[in-house]
């Protein structure tokens, strides 16, 4: 069997400095490659012209600087939204996406192949969890994305929110989030990040502790617990107590409003006594509320995921308004090409 090769951006930028000293290597040498990884967007050793020949083949031999590599883009004529099916060295399959907004653009990713959480409106989570990604598999989602997106276009934000559950995967995340903020790395702020969780209780508040001033999105979808365990089943071990009390740490401990996402099921959780209990159970909070209507999954068990009708979703979003709550209705992009919320997962060629 052949030496198995470092995967360098699983790396921080620090610590490739510290490698190349093992490979008797001055540091600046990790500057120049770093560079080229992450500023260039360059996939092949050979075109780091400024590092010598020697180096070029030693790297070869030592290290893997590509993570996954782009199957398949798909890119929406509504809305310019693209969708990209990405392929892991260990040959699995998962999809992130890029939506154009007035602001800039922000790439979706993955944190997991696969889900094991069972939303009921979600398709990541059908071929359940397979693995958690490492740091370079997120961070390769962002460099191939934005390489792949076109000539001077720019990833200017990030959400975490794809496929699998973030906070589930910690560790990897937080250095994912160090290397993208690293100015080594891809020098995005912090603040122009979103990472979305289903609302682990216990990982928000360990999270919190990393004082990271990211934007944290808290799937609420019920304003109840007998509902929203109907709708996702990590309800039974995390119910809204528990959740609620884990953001209010958050915010304190970050100093970052918090994003409830609600997904507006057509009678499941759409009703106006819904949308008042909900305002009831967040008055006061440092919060915004983002209301998602659902959008149409072709999977087996899930027929009954179901968009409500206009009228109804500006009843709801009205009686928040009206009782002072921060609320806006999600502007869906993606959704002719499966890219919109809930319609992630894994693609068999």
């Amino acid at each position: 069997m052949g030496k198995t090769k470092k995967m360098l951006k699983d790396y921080s930028p620090g610590e490739i400095i510290a490698l190349f000293k093992d490979l008797n290597e001055p540091s600046y040498r990790a500057d120049q490659i770093t560079n080229w990884i992450y500023k260039k967007k360059t996939l092949n050793i050979d075109e780091m012209t400024n590092l010598p020949v020697y180096l070029r083949e030693k790297l070869k031999k030592e290290v893997n600087i590509n993570m996954l590599t782009i199957k398949k883009k798909l890119v929406s004529p509504k809305d310019g939204t693209v969708k990209y099916l990405f392929e892991t060295l260990d040959g699995e399959l998962l999809e992130c996406v890029v939506m154009k907004q007035y602001y800039g653009n922000t790439v979706c990713i993955s944190s997991q192949i696969g889900c094991g959480l069972g939303c009921l409106f979600c398709a990541s989570t059908k071929g359940g969890l397979v693995r958690n990604l490492t740091p370079g598999e997120m961070l390769d989602q962002v460099i191939l994305a934005e390489k792949y997106l076109g000539e001077e276009e720019k990833i200017n934000n990030i959400v975490v929110m794809g496929m699998g559950e973030p906070l589930y995967n910690l560790n990897n995340l937080i250095r994912f989030l160090q290397t993208a903020n690293d100015a080594k790395g891809l020098g995005i702020s912090l603040r122009n990040i979103t990472v979305s969780t289903a609302g682990i209780a216990s990982k928000i508040t360990e999270f919190a502790e990393e004082k990271m001033p990211v934007t944290l999105a808290v799937s609420l979808h019920a304003p109840d617990d007998q509902t929203r365990s109907e709708i996702m089943p990590i309800n039974k071990k995390y119910p809204l107590k528990k959740v609620l009390d884990s953001c209010e740490t958050y915010i304190d401990r970050v100093g970052r409003q918090i994003t409830f996402e609600y997904i507006l099921l057509a009678g499941i959780n759409d009703s106006n006594e819904k949308a008042y209990k909900l305002a009831h159970l967040i008055q006061g909070r440092l919060c915004h509320v983002n209301l998602i209507p659902a959008n149409q999954v072709d999977h087996v068990g899930m027929e009954g995921v179901r968009r409500p009708d206009k009228k109804r979703i500006n009843d709801f979003f009205e009686i928040l308004r009206k009782n002072n709550i921060s609320v806006s209705i999600r502007k869906e992009q993606g959704e002719d090409i499966e890219g919109a919320c809930g319609q992630l997962r894994r693609r068999h060629l």
